[in-house]
């Protein structure tokens, strides 16, 4: 490509159509928005979460604006769960050539407080699920020999703690990162890029959570704001797009300052 082939070639818009994007955590907040934004991309979209009435009213305005979309019930602490939802994804659609490791949850609690059965929940949810997700759709690239993108949803939690309490929520989200540099390496030679999202305090139901419990806390942010989940639109794209074609093992933090540095 000439320097001009390039340059159209970047502003040219994200078309994801003859993809498959298996999204998980997609009955609310942010997986909700990233199952819409592939949808509305051009992806055929698994969306993935434990709530049916919400997977189908997801898939059913999908489909009403023209996306193609399947909801699949998925627990990801369940292994045969995570199994049985990529089979659903590729009876439905085909291979899953994209992953969204969206699903997560908070421990909102201190570390010497959590039972046994909190801190499995929360390992099980927010990491061994990710990486067996990610391991199954990657063997099944290979064996295809067909590329791929896993994006993993980290938080900036993972850079930084006020010692307020989710002490292992952070601790889970480090290891996603560091699990998203060494998938990266081990799958480079079959084409697979891995990289992960790092969001700030975005408006989302866990994030309402948290507000109920803690009270209103924007105010002390530098820009005294949260965001609003179309505002990781671009960079979700940007990550599946073949524009990041030579980004791999990279967190991109989308935090407005929030984490400080």
């Amino acid at each position: 490509m000439t320097n001009q082939d390039l340059a159209a070639f970047r502003n040219q818009p994200v078309d994801l159509t003859g993809h498959v994007a298996l999204v998980t955590g997609a009955t609310s907040g942010l997986g909700r928005r990233f199952a819409g934004t592939l949808a509305a991309a051009g992806a055929a979209v698994v969306a993935a979460g434990r709530r049916q009435e919400r997977l189908d009213e997801l898939s059913a305005e999908i489909v009403a604006t023209g996306g193609s979309c399947a909801g699949v019930p998925l627990d990801v602490t369940d292994f045969d769960q995570l199994v049985a939802a990529v089979d659903a994804a590729e009876a439905a659609f085909g291979t899953v050539t994209i992953l969204v490791n969206n699903a997560g949850i908070p421990d909102a609690q201190r570390a010497h407080k959590m039972s046994p059965e909190l801190v499995d929940a929360v390992l099980g949810t927010n990491l061994r699920g990710p990486y067996l997700l990610a391991c199954e759709v990657a063997r099944r690239l290979i064996a295809a020999e067909q590329p791929g993108r896993i994006v993993n949803i980290s938080s900036i939690g993972a850079f930084s703690y006020q010692g307020g309490g989710a002490a292992l929520y952070s601790i889970s989200k480090a290891a996603i990162n560091r699990m998203t540099e060494v998938l990266a390496v081990e799958w480079a030679r079959n084409h697979i890029n891995v990289n992960a999202i790092a969001p700030g305090a975005f408006e989302s139901e866990m994030m309402a959570g948290m507000i109920q419990r803690m009270g209103e806390f924007s105010h002390l942010f530098p820009r005294k704001r949260m965001g609003h989940p179309s505002q990781l639109d671009s960079t979700l794209l940007y990550l599946v797009s073949p524009a990041s074609e030579m980004v791999t093992g990279t967190v991109i933090k989308v935090d407005d300052g929030q984490g400080g540095r």
